[in-house]
């Protein structure tokens, strides 16, 4: 059994995490750790969660010292270094999957999509970095192809609001978002970067937010050195995917729906231009899920050799 401990639990990623977690029998969340909530039963965030487990307040010594096995770091960007450095002082072997963008550059750290960087350089990793949910589903579009193309990758993401977290702000304002699109981060950002950084090839991203709670699509737009067929496209992507439990291949167009509560991605709506230069796909996905807690999931259990999918419906 091995045992995790949670810090940021409220948040609507946390959620998720507590969900998985319980429905695992090689895991269990022995702490999970909120100021906000502390005191209050974990079932009353998420009905899953075991009898007695009730919200904490710790902080990065108290996490430290609980001695758990793994602790998933599930914190706003900027917030994990004091509890890294703790942890790595009093219980260096404790394997941390860190849910921020804070060691997405870090060449230190594991980063950990499995579908596209490999399961075994996850295993027995103690440190992990979780991909971003844009960052997911930007890659996934563009790594089967990333070789034959001509120039950078432009990526058109809309996001529901759940992304901007549970602190307040005008990108998880309904009355803001009530009949808009909101475009943000027009140049630079954090997502773009980190795209570009992973797949080795450049990439233009141009995010957005909308009133929908959860999911993302996102638009990939290629441009290739020579020309390609519509089959050459679709093969070269079901040969990626093709054995990948969490990924479905669609010839339809992928809409946020079919993205939301699913634990993987949905990729699809291949077109390829006049003359075979240029080609269009989409890529849906749920961003607390195959974008968050379902891809720490599969990172946790990959470094301490237990199941990939198990608690993962």
């Amino acid at each position: 059994m091995l045992t995790v401990g949670l810090v940021g639990a409220r948040g609507h990623t946390g959620k998720e995490l507590i969900a998985i977690l319980s429905r695992r029998s090689d895991m269990e969340l022995v702490f999970a750790s909120s100021r906000a909530m502390a005191g209050e039963p974990v079932s009353n965030l998420a009905p899953e969660a075991r009898d007695g487990l009730t919200f904490e307040a710790m902080g990065p010594q108290d996490v430290a010292a609980r001695g758990a096995d793994a602790v998933i770091l599930a914190l706003p960007n900027g917030e994990a270094a004091p509890y890294v450095a703790a942890i790595e002082a009093a219980a260096p072997g404790t394997i941390l999957v860190d849910l921020s963008a804070d060691y997405r550059f870090d060449g230190s750290w594991a980063y950990g999509l499995p579908e596209l960087y490999g399961r075994e350089r996850l295993k027995g990793a103690a440190r992990i970095s979780n991909p971003g949910c844009y960052a997911t589903a930007g890659q996934l579009c563009v790594h089967p192809v990333r070789d034959l193309l001509s120039g950078p990758a432009h990526l058109f993401g809309v996001s529901g609001y759940s992304g901007a977290g549970t602190t307040p702000s005008r990108k998880n304002d309904l009355e803001a978002l009530r009949d808009n699109l909101m475009p943000y981060s027009l140049t630079g950002h954090m997502h773009e970067r980190e795209m570009s950084r992973h797949l080795a090839h450049e990439v233009r991203f141009s995010p957005h937010v909308a009133a929908f709670f959860r999911g993302i699509t996102l638009t990939a737009q290629l441009n290739f050195a020579a020309p390609v067929t519509l089959e050459a496209l679709k093969s070269r992507y079901a040969e990626a995917y093709g054995g990948e439990k969490l990924i479905r291949l669609s010839d339809t167009i992928p809409e946020i729906r079919d993205g939301q509560d699913i634990p993987g991605a949905v990729i699809g709506g291949w077109s390829v231009g006049e003359g075979g230069r240029n080609a269009t796909l989409v890529c849906a996905l749920d961003n607390l899920l195959k974008g968050a807690a379902v891809q720490a999931v599969q990172n946790l259990a990959l470094a301490a050799g237990l199941e990939e999918l198990g608690g993962i419906s």
